[in-house]
């Protein structure tokens, strides 16, 4: 009700102002709106009273006031219906008023009966996906039954509650025996924001709150361990006259060398992200992540040879030093930390913060917008995706508190509680987990730096306010800091405990049930004080809507119960000002409450406890896990005013209790410290690696690649060895009717291509399969298919006319294919082109699957193989995607399994009858709920679905060969259609040239991709961008050009 307490003044004054006859409710306790209406119409003409007057004995009296705004409003809140409220209080005339009454009570009926409707809509949603939800869980729990009667019974002894992460058999972090001789190299990644090291603007907007200020407080916090080399903490650049220019910075020192444990310290990284002279909000980032991941990978790549080069001159091994966890934080940075994972092959871990999901059901609770409205407003199903996307690749997740576990990521996909603990018994058993994988959750409590608490108050001696305040009141308080005589101006009595509570003014504070406690409790009034620190505030009225709701409510009950003199409510306060209040409730042996209906973690909890406050706090939410460490208060149930009094006032009369409390939290505070939190978290960082996670990259870095002379960019040229046949016998390898055997595929695709800068490619050695001496790769990445998915040669032929001869200078040039189809269909729809595949350095086939190099004698990649494949199922989700791919009334043989086409990293179907089957993102919806993690794509104009591990993807195969050649991603020129299979827009953002050719494509397989209630392509592929560019036909000279400016 705290958000309607508007409406409810509204009424009173308005409906005051006539009858005072309130009108009558039957002791059915139904009422008509209509009749209610019709009421306040007679309102004005008087008949009101008339009509009250002769039902006098049929019914109780009712409030029309307490009506509209518990039953009607039923909690609703509106800034529409605040305009009219305003509107009303200036009117004076009463028939102005009774008729601006009227809309109001239309518009709260219309506003009622759409948020029913919502409410019906997202209820039978539920219901579908509750229902789907429990038959992959009974699907995954079918095909993992096959336990040991030990492991049963484990699994039943766990049931009721989540074990601890830290289990038995994990060695905890310790810095004599992990600190040695080790150089840890850490990411961390906070994208949105404004994040720096000193003077942070915490509530400057939304995007900048707690989370800046931990993720600054955990880098400093592990390059003080023993052990860390390195800490990097990367961010989004802004350079915009908004903001302050240290966000432009492109690198803070957070710590210095000589700071940190045994390291070169900590650092703010700062990488050009999306529009490169506006802040804009964490909603408007997401088509931007691309960008940031390629940046960061550039960093990273970067600093893991500097470190390398820092680690040999030691005496150490001169190998790259890669990060030993990246570690994500929100939904954006999760995201970008899952593809940096899995383009680095290093374990991922993941913070929430706040989740997509909870938000959604907040929102759709309210009622004042429909699902459709939310996602367009708060980009609110790409966020969940980012998040799902984070569960696939994380190998654990932080959480403060279990209930995050329970009520929080316990309702997405990629997340089953059940399923998790039985896949982590298998493992522990040494028994095949059949392909799935769950992320581990691992409470962890954030960090807090005590150093700021001082010795002197945390001696058993204080406590005791008299002895600051003397006789000479006025004397005494120019010593005290400002913020206690702000305080106690307030109080009749200052000497009395004080109660404190520390929120911001939100109805889900519950401030509302302390001060009815409060002031309904006459003995704890006579002994106590209370204190309310409820944010900073100028003027009431210009406060946001539910703020001032809440504070008005707090002057009506102070009023109500008569708490002056006893109840302090500042206007402001500063952050500095914050450990001075808990001070000075500790030395007047005050208490501290948080009696929030639902507290996520309860920090303030911490902090209080650190002064030696006692504390009451709500039964929901983290200070159940906070309180059951510390020892240090009593909890309550936040709706009981009752037993809030009651705890409050235990605590302030037993003062061998306060002691005890007081003595419990200074006890145990240090396990909430940051050197704890830091050896927890690497303790869990070092299982999970221990657990099977590859231990590094599949490859060490190549050397830089030499910048070449700008004078050969003028040299482009015919290359013999590019050169079409368009002579049908030029291509020997071709047989009389076109095709080519298997093993002439394999004896054409060992065949090595000789070009006439082979000489000068001895200067230099190779640094990975197929690179040569280039400024720039071209990637052919056109999906040129005919409605029966065979490859439209006449429209790729043009293609490659119009591209190859452009680059032909093979020293100078790269040039890749991408597609979706197998290696065997890729080199005959070249040479149906007439095409020597051996003039390619690199097939990119099977979606991303595979990726081939047909001018060495070894033309697999093996390490590419290897580095994708990690959480692939293999065999284990072959006939799962056949059943959860087909809709209903769908024919088996409308989707079968492409023996022909399918390769150990990708299962390939064939399909008929494209509407019969689900999109993209329901599969993998499906597959995740059943454990899978995998990556799903429809190609050749959706008549083939390829099934391949969770990390392979073209878009993931041009950045590893980026890698791998030493390549800057930027250099990379992709040359694609208007439409394509489904990871078509994936090929878009980033860092990367793209050029559309307008007509190229004429079937795509887009429409396969995502249902109409997901995700927009506009909140993965920026609006406008200067990296990707639509060219009609002439595309040699798009390519000239590219190479020019390179």
């Amino acid at each position: 009700m705290a958000g309607n307490e508007w409406i409810n003044g509204y009424l009173e004054a308005i409906l005051d102002a006539g009858t005072k006859q309130p009108l009558l409710l039957h002791r059915d306790r139904r009422f008509s709106f209509s009749a209610l209406i019709g009421e306040l119409h007679d309102k004005g003409s008087g008949r009101g009273a008339k009509a009250a007057a002769a039902a006098s004995g049929e019914g109780e009296r009712y409030s029309t006031t307490k009506y509209f705004v518990e039953e009607v409003v039923s909690r609703f809140h509106d800034t529409d219906l605040h305009k009219t409220w305003v509107k009303m209080v200036a009117t004076r005339n009463s028939q102005e008023r009774n008729s601006r009454l009227e809309n109001m009570c239309w518009r709260i009926w219309h506003l009622a009966r759409k948020k029913k409707q919502i409410e019906l809509e997202e209820a039978r949603r539920l219901a579908r996906k509750k229902r789907e939800w429990e038959q992959g869980s009974r699907d995954a729990a079918e095909d993992i039954s096959e336990l040991s009667e030990g492991e049963k019974a484990e699994l039943a002894g766990t049931a009721r509650s989540i074990p601890s992460r830290i289990n038995s058999d994990m060695k905890m972090w310790t810095e004599e025996e992990h600190g040695k001789s080790k150089h840890l190299y850490i990411v961390l990644i906070s994208l949105h924001g404004l994040v720096r090291g000193e003077n942070m603007e915490l509530g400057r907007d939304s995007d900048t709150g707690g989370q800046v200020k931990y993720v600054v407080e955990l880098a400093r916090a592990l390059a003080a361990t023993k052990g860390v080399y390195r800490v990097d903490l990367l961010t989004r650049q802004i350079s915009s006259p908004e903001v302050d220019s240290t966000y432009g910075e492109p690198v803070e020192m957070l710590t210095r060398a000589a700071d940190a444990a045994d390291g070169c310290g900590a650092y703010i990284i700062r990488l050009p992200c999306g529009p490169r002279d506006s802040y804009i909000p964490k909603e408007s980032l997401w088509p931007h992540v691309p960008e940031f991941v390629d940046r960061a990978l550039t960093h990273i790549t970067n600093v893991a040879r500097a470190l390398s080069e820092q680690v040999a001159e030691d005496g150490g091994a001169a190998k790259p030093i890669w990060p030993y966890v990246i570690h994500g934080h929100y939904a954006d940075a999760g995201e970008v930390a899952a593809r940096l994972a899995g383009a680095l092959n290093v374990p991922m871990v993941m913070t929430g913060h706040s989740l997509g999901r909870n938000k959604l059901e907040q929102l759709l609770k309210q009622g004042r917008l429909s699902r459709q409205d939310i996602n367009s407003t708060y980009r609110i199903m790409r966020r969940i995706e980012g998040e799902e996307t984070a569960l696939d690749a994380a190998e654990m997740v932080v959480t403060s508190t279990r209930q995050e576990i329970e009520e929080q990521w316990g309702s997405y996909d990629g997340f089953d509680l059940k399923l998790e603990r039985k896949l982590r018994v298998r493992r522990r058993r040494g028994v095949s987990c059949l392909g799935r994988h769950m992320p581990r959750m691992a409470v962890i409590p954030p960090g807090m730096d005590f150093s700021y608490v001082k010795t002197q108050d945390l001696v058993e001696g204080d406590g005791d306010i008299s002895s600051l305040i003397s006789s000479d009141r006025a004397q005494s308080r120019r010593d005290l800091p400002p913020i206690w005589s702000e305080i106690m101006r307030f109080f009749t009595n200052p000497h009395k405990p004080m109660i404190l509570a520390l929120s911001r003014p939100d109805p889900k504070k519950n401030v509302m049930t302390l001060l009815k406690a409060f002031g309904e409790c006459h003995r704890l009034r006579e002994l106590a004080n209370l204190t309310l620190i409820l944010g900073n505030r100028d003027d009431i009225e210009e406060m946001p809507g539910s703020s001032a709701a809440v504070l008005a409510m707090v002057l009506k009950s102070i009023d109500r119960y008569d708490l002056y003199g006893q109840v302090s409510y500042p206007k402001h306060h500063k952050q500095s000002d914050v450990p001075q209040i808990y001070r000075l409730a500790a030395e007047t042996k005050g208490v501290f409450i948080n009696p929030a209906l639902v507290e996520p973690f309860g920090l303030t909890l911490i902090e209080a406890a650190a002064y030696g406050l006692p504390v009451v706090a709500t039964t929901n939410g983290g200070p159940v896990d906070i309180l059951k460490v510390l020892n240090n208060g009593v909890l309550v149930d936040p709706h009981d005013q009752g037993a809030i009094s009651d705890a409050l006032l235990k605590l302030v009369t037993d003062k061998s209790l306060w002691l005890e409390c007081r003595r419990n939290g200074l006890k145990n505070i240090h396990c909430f410290s940051w050197p704890e939190h830091c050896r927890a978290y690497l303790s869990h960082v070092e299982n999970c690696r221990a657990l099977g996670h590859p231990s590094s990259p599949c490859f060490d870095l190549p050397p830089p690649a030499p910048e070449p002379m700008s004078d050969s960019l003028r040299e482009l040229g015919d290359d013999l060895s590019l050169r079409f046949s368009l002579d049908d016998g030029a291509t020997g390898a071709l047989s009389a009717n076109g095709e080519l055997a298997s093993a002439a595929i394999v004896d054409d695709i060992r065949r090595r291509h000789e070009t006439p800068h082979a000489s000068s490619a001895k200067d230099h050695a190779p640094a990975g399969p197929g690179r040569r001496h280039h400024v720039v790769v071209v990637v052919i990445a056109a999906d040129c298919y005919d409605e029966d998915g065979r490859p439209a040669v006449a429209d790729l032929r043009r293609l490659l006319q119009a591209a190859m001869p452009a680059v032909s200078d093979a020293g100078r040039a790269a040039y890749v294919v991408a597609t979706g189809s197998t290696v065997e269909e890729t080199m005959e729809a070249l040479r149906s082109c007439h095409v020597d595949p051996g003039a390619f350095d690199a097939l990119v086939c099977g979606s991303g699957s595979e990726l081939y190099y047909p001018s060495r004698d070894a033309p697999e990649d093996a390490d590419y193989g290897s580095h994708v494949e990690y959480r692939w199922p293999a065999e284990n989700v072959k006939t799962t995607v056949l059943q959860l791919a087909r809709l209903d009334g769908a024919k088996e043989e409308d989707l079968a399994v492409d023996e022909a086409a399918c390769r150990p990293r990708c299962h390939a179907y064939s399909v008929k009858a494209r509407d019969n089957f689900r999109k993209i993102d329901a599969i993998r919806q499906r597959l995740r709920m059943r454990g899978f993690r995998c990556n799903l794509v429809y190609a050749r104009a959706g008549t083939r679905l390829n099934v391949i591990p969770l990390f392979a993807s073209r878009a993931f195969a041009l950045r590893y060969l980026s890698m791998r050649w030493s390549i800057d991603l930027s250099k990379f020129l992709v040359i694609m259609g208007e439409k394509g299979d489904t990871d078509w827009e994936q090929l878009l953002p980033g860092i990367q040239k793209t050029v559309m050719v307008r007509g190229l494509v004429a079937r795509g397989s887009e429409r396969l991709l995502r249902d109409e209630d997901s995700y927009k392509k506009e909140d993965v592929v920026p609006s406008e961008s200067h990296t990707v560019s639509l060219c009609e036909s002439n595309v040699a000279s798009e390519i000239l050009c590219f190479i020019q400016q390179r």
